[in-house]
């Protein structure tokens, strides 16, 4: 019995010796794997110092192995950014092997995007994807505010005081005391709620080659895609005469400049529009209507229906 006590007692503690050996090989396995760089880690030796924008062939270091992009080299007058040693044209090619094998997700993942891209194919897909932030659409200043429709309805609701109306028809009159003075000029921008989505109505004076006109046409703040599912109508005139203009709305990834520029909308000589005006044609008084409407699949017939908000 005695004897028996004591075997029992040596194989207690040899069992507890094995598990502790075994938990310290264990210990030494997760900290050997936690010191294995992740994709993350690697993603991040992959950004550039200076611009901190993923690096792309060729990717240069210096002769301390500091590393930058080949945009930013000439930004940094042929200096490293880190040690400020000069640079030569050394290529850090094991960086640029380790990023030929990654695949990363979008850079806009946080916004909604589920895709995963190999590293090289990543850039093309974010200067395209369509959960990238927007710009502010407000024309007449250089707001740098960027991010979703949600905020940039607020934007320009605090920040820019912009009108906000809800409904897919319109009424508006613009008016300018002295005409004939003309210059870039831009009015207030008006935001539209309708069909859940949010419409930016331009109104802008500009010179058309040497003719002063004024133009007024619609953005959607949405992507482009969605865009072409609405259509829109202006109308002004006056003194028994009207334009007209119908067509679909344009991204708010288009610039209000980029719109303009490209004629998009209706476009109001001077001469007729002071005929609008009145007969003594000493000021603008343009009163611009219009509607919204979101074009439907008919189901039988297979073409486009229009349908008419409330």
């Amino acid at each position: 019995m005695e004897s028996s006590s004591i075997d029992s007692n040596i194989l207690s503690l040899s069992m507890l010796e094995e598990d502790e050996h075994s938990h310290h090989q264990f210990s030494s396995i997760s900290k050997l794997h936690s010191n294995v760089p992740t994709t993350t880690s690697v993603h991040d030796l992959l950004e550039c110092p200076v611009c901190t924008n993923s690096m792309y062939p060729p990717i240069h270091q210096c002769h301390n192995g500091h590393t930058l992009c080949s945009t930013c080299k000439t930004r940094v007058h042929n200096r490293c950014p880190t040690c400020r040693q000069e640079l030569g044209d050394i290529r850090c090619l094991a960086l640029e092997k380790i990023a030929e094998s990654l695949e990363l997700p979008c850079r806009y993942i946080s916004l909604g995007c589920p895709e995963i891209f190999p590293y090289y194919s990543k850039l093309k897909h974010e200067a395209i994807c369509n959960f990238r932030p927007y710009n502010c659409p407000y024309a007449g200043s250089d707001c740098s505010a960027v991010g979703d429709i949600p905020y940039l309805v607020a934007h320009l609701r605090d920040d820019h005081r912009v009108d906000m109306h809800s409904g897919c028809t319109f009424n508006h009159r613009y008016v300018k005391n002295n005409p004939m003075e003309v210059e870039n000029a831009t009015w207030m921008l008006t935001v539209f709620h309708c069909f859940g989505q949010y419409f930016c109505l331009h109104f802008e004076a500009f010179q058309l080659g040497m003719a002063p006109v004024y133009m007024a046409f619609l953005r959607f703040m949405g992507d482009e895609r969605e865009a072409r599912n609405y259509s829109y109508s202006l109308e002004v005139g006056g003194n028994g005469r009207k334009l007209t203009f119908e067509g679909s709305p344009r991204s708010i990834r288009d610039s209000h400049k980029k719109v303009r520029d490209s004629h998009d909308g209706l476009i109001i000589y001077r001469n007729m529009a002071l005929f609008f005006s009145g007969v003594d044609r000493k000021e603008l008084k343009l009163r611009v209507t219009g509607r919204i409407w979101k074009e439907q699949q008919n189901p039988d017939g297979g073409v486009c229906i229009p349908n008419m908000c409330a």
